[in-house]
């Protein structure tokens, strides 16, 4: 029906950014999806996969000349709780169905509702925090100076926030550290379900 809102959004602040429907204006409600800040939390590169460990029906990364998997562990953006942090991204409408599908999608991060850290919702607003196992994968990763990130999922998340404009770039290079891991040409390959 014409006029209705969507009742509930996903906040995106790294990959998700680039999901079809992002809509580069602030606040505006634009049901596709509109540009807002979180408040309460800071980002950064601290959830984890162990790229070593073989997920049947997940992905992998290998190196994009021999085919090899990287041995490491895989470092991905994350939001936590800081009680003088923000962040910007984009809230994208999403259905119970479309909830369900991310919650498998985001196996290194857990459902939060972040509604009241949201100004001027429009509806109820979820994000994906890292999980326990994800930030431990993390630390662990540090611990044994094994942590990468691919150099695609960096540009991906950088031309998405540049395609929000100017001011949305400047404010995700402002909160966001640089990952200080090293940056490696890997390639995503998808695992069969065996």
């Amino acid at each position: 029906m014409p006029g209705l809102r969507p009742a509930q959004f996903v906040f995106a602040y790294g990959s998700l950014v680039a999901a079809p429907g992002a809509h580069a204006l602030r606040r505006d409600g634009n049901p596709a999806g509109f540009v807002a800040d979180l408040h309460g939390h800071r980002r950064a590169w601290t959830v984890a996969m162990d790229n070593t460990h073989v997920v049947p029906g997940y992905k992998r990364y290998v190196d994009r000349v021999t085919g090899e998997p990287a041995d490491a562990n895989v470092a991905f953006l994350d939001v936590a709780a800081a009680v003088h942090g923000t962040v910007n991204g984009v809230c994208l409408p999403v259905t119970a169905a479309g909830l369900a599908h991310l919650d498998r999608r985001e196996r290194n991060y857990e459902r939060a509702d972040v509604t009241e850290l949201v100004a001027d919702a429009p509806g109820h607003v979820w994000t994906y925090r890292g999980s326990v196992a994800g930030r431990a994968r993390h630390r662990a990763g540090l611990r044994g100076r094994r942590l990468v990130v691919v150099r695609g999922y960096v540009e991906l998340v950088l031309a998405a926030f540049g395609a929000l404009g100017a001011a949305e770039l400047e404010s995700y290079r402002a909160t966001t550290a640089v990952p200080g891991y090293p940056e490696l040409d890997l390639v995503r390959e998808d695992l069969p379900p065996w």
